[in-house]
Formats: C-alpha cells, sequence, structure tokens
C-alpha cells in the first residue's frame, strides 16, 4: 500500500522505535519515585524538556507532557474557561481542528468569535486587528498550518498582534512541527504538538505554556508537571516524541526537494485531468500536503475507496456516498459548497515518500476518475 496520509498518522519510524525501545529498557522507573531508578526516569524526561525547549525557544519549565495534542488543546481551553471573566470572547480561527473548535464551543458557547479566513484558507489579519482593538479578547487561537490543506497561516504575525494587544496567543503547531522549523515557536503563550505526526509513537504530546502564574490543569490526582497535569508521564514517547522531532529537523534542507515532488505531481494531475482545483494553490502551503477538488463523478462511488482499492491510502474531508459524514468545515469556512467540499481529497507524504509513490498516486487517481466514469449514469 502506498502510504498518503501522513497528517492523520504517520508510519512509526525505526528510529523512534529504537529511541521508545532503548528508554523502555533503560528508564523503568516512575519518574515521580523518590529511589534512584525513579531519579534516572525523571532525568531523562528532563533531559528530554530541555532538548525540546530548545528547539522552539522557550523555558524547559514552559513544557508539559501529555497524553497527546487533543488533551493539550482541550487543557488550554479549560485553563481559560476557568480563569477568564464570565463575558470574556475568545476568538478561534473557522479552520481550526475540532479538539479545538468542540472544546471552545463547550467552554464559552455563544462567547466564541470565529476568525474567518478567504477563499485560500488564511485567516483574515484585517479582522483579526480590528478584533483586538476594540474587542480585546481573552484568548486567541489559531492554528500554524491547516491538516486539511497545509496552508500555512500568518502565525508569527499574529503573535505579535497579540503580544500588542496583551491578548494570549494559542498556536496548535501539530502539522507544522517536524515539517517546518520550531525555531520561533516559543515566542507563543501556548503551543500543542504530539509524536504521531512525525514518525513518533501515538499517545504522546505536549504544552507550552507560560511556566509563571497560576495554571487551571485538566485533569488532577497527581502533582506531576509541577501540578499542570496529573498521571505519570510517558517516559519512553516522550523521548521517541524529541528524538523524532531532530531528526526531522535535521532534514529541513531537503525541503525544496520535497517540495518539488509535490509540485511536479500538481502540474501533471491539473494538466492530465481536466477539472481538478487544488484548494488554497496561491498560498504558502506544507511541503507535504495537496487538497485537491476532483472532477465531479456518481458519488455513488468513493473516490478513497476506488483508491483504496489500487493500493493508495489517502483521506478525505468528507465522504459524499456515505450518508454519515458532514462536509469538512474547513472547507465550507473557506466558502465551498457542500458538493464541491465532498469531492476533495486530501494526499500528504512524508519524508520518505519518494517520487515513484507520487506516480503511482498519480496513476492511481487518473484510473479511479475513468472507472467512476464508467460507473456513472448515462
Amino acid at each position: 500500500m502506498t502510504y498518503f496520509d501522513h497528517n492523520a498518522t504517520a508510519p512509526l519510524h525505526h528510529a523512534a522505535r529504537q529511541a521508545w525501545l532503548e528508554a523502555a529498557e533503560k528508564f523503568i522507573g516512575n519518574p515521580s519515585s523518590p529511589h534512584r531508578v525513579g531519579g534516572r526516569a525523571d532525568a531523562a524526561l528532563e533531559d528530554a524538556r530541555s532538548r525540546l525547549a530548545g528547539m522552539m525557544g522557550c523555558s524547559p519549565h514552559d513544557i508539559v507532557w501529555t497524553s497527546g495534542a487533543t488533551e493539550a488543546n482541550n487543557q488550554v481551553l479549560h485553563h481559560f474557561a476557568a480563569t477568564l471573566p464570565p463575558a470574556a470572547t475568545v476568538c478561534i480561527s473557522a479552520i481550526e481542528h475540532p479538539s479545538v473548535t468542540e472544546s471552545a464551543e463547550h467552554y464559552f458557547g455563544a462567547r466564541v468569535r470565529p476568525i474567518p479566513v478567504s477563499r485560500d484558507g488564511v485567516v483574515d489579519l484585517h479582522w483579526l486587528a480590528e478584533e483586538l482593538a476594540h474587542r480585546r479578547p481573552g484568548l486567541v487561537a489559531v492554528m500554524a498550518a491547516n491538516n486539511v490543506t497545509g496552508v500555512i497561516q500568518p502565525w508569527e504575525q499574529i503573535a505579535q498582534f497579540c503580544r500588542r494587544w496583551e491578548a494570549p496567543y494559542f498556536c496548535d503547531a501539530v502539522q507544522w512541527l517536524g515539517k517546518e522549523s520550531a525555531t520561533g515557536l516559543g515566542a507563543c503563550d501556548f503551543v500543542t504538538g504530539c509524536a504521531h505526526k512525525v514518525g513518533g509513537p501515538r499517545g504522546v504530546g505536549f504544552l507550552k505554556c507560560p511556566s509563571q502564574g497560576s495554571f487551571k490543569p485538566l485533569l488532577f490526582g497527581g502533582p506531576q508537571e509541577e501540578g499542570r497535569r496529573a498521571g505519570t508521564e510517558n517516559v519512553a514517547g516522550v523521548l521517541a516524541l524529541v528524538a523524532m522531532l531532530e531528526s526531522r529537523h535535521g532534514l529541513l534542507d531537503e525541503q525544496e526537494a520535497r517540495r518539488q515532488m509535490r509540485d511536479l505531481f500538481i502540474q501533471r494531475l491539473v494538466g492530465e485531468l481536466p477539472g481538478v482545483e487544488i484548494v488554497g494553490a496561491s498560498q504558502r502551503r506544507l511541503w507535504n500536503t495537496v487538497a485537491a477538488m476532483l472532477p465531479e463523478v456518481d458519488c455513488r462511488q468513493r473516490w478513497v475507496v476506488k483508491l483504496d482499492k489500487l493500493g493508495v491510502a489517502v483521506s478525505t474531508g468528507s465522504a459524499c456516498s456515505s450518508g454519515k459524514e458532514e462536509p469538512s468545515p474547513v472547507l465550507l469556512a473557506m466558502g465551498y459548497a457542500p458538493g464541491q467540499a465532498g469531492r476533495v481529497l486530501r494526499f500528504s507524504s512524508g519524508w520518505e515518500t519518494s517520487e515513484k509513490d507520487w506516480e503511482k498516486l498519480l496513476d492511481a487517481i487518473k484510473q479511479a476518475a475513468e472507472e467512476l466514469r464508467a460507473l456513472a449514469p448515462v
């Protein structure tokens, strides 16, 4: 199977597996235990904390280990729900991951102010600047790069805006980390990330938050993480996470070659399959991501299923034939009609994806299109 769904989860990389196995064998103690075995596990955890902080440019004390980005995202919204005044509003971009948008709706309801985005999927900076100047929201949440389209958001400018108006800024960097440089993310007040999007194990992530001042934890029952997150830390998972981020950062000078593979695929796809539209084509996007609205065919057959049978794994924000899945909120926020959103497929590669893999994907799409057209009613 040729795998093009790295934005959902990346295959476990051998470096992460090796780091996990070594840590699981070497650091067997609970980091909170007072004996030397526990102390060695705690020291390994703190070393990993310092290494991640060094990549991001923040204090090691700002890093809290979690079970993943979903927990970390919920933790941020929980904290602000417990600390903001009852009438405070929060600005959440219309294209955030559901773990952010649904958490915000749960805690803040009508006090959520969605930040609009352009047809190309970039947040409206003018709208946000006006909101910061006149309403002074209690929190601004805008991701670094979108998981559906790969469109890169102006997170550095947003961080500057928020500093100027003294509004906390929360940046979900799940798709950014391991594909782009982590340098500068430490300037954001809150940052979340996880391991399994970059080739690490599932079930481990982190939250970067200010170490000074009070923090309202989501989980209770232990003093771990300086009282900010109860529960025994996943030492082996943490070490695998940091090892993978360091490994991926060592590949950043190869981005251009990977981007050229993607762009050649796009050029051929648009040229050889009339009616294709690349979502966010005019904007900076992650080098690994292509969101393509494919030609309209009989929706009783799913594109993703056809491609799966042809040996290629891809994903889609909606399934027009299932009767169960809704169109992607990201695409709807960008102004795509539900029928159009139902024809968008996401192809997301990894560092190990080859030019031959992209060629196989293109061939499979063209073959699927022919088979779907043959099945369409006259």
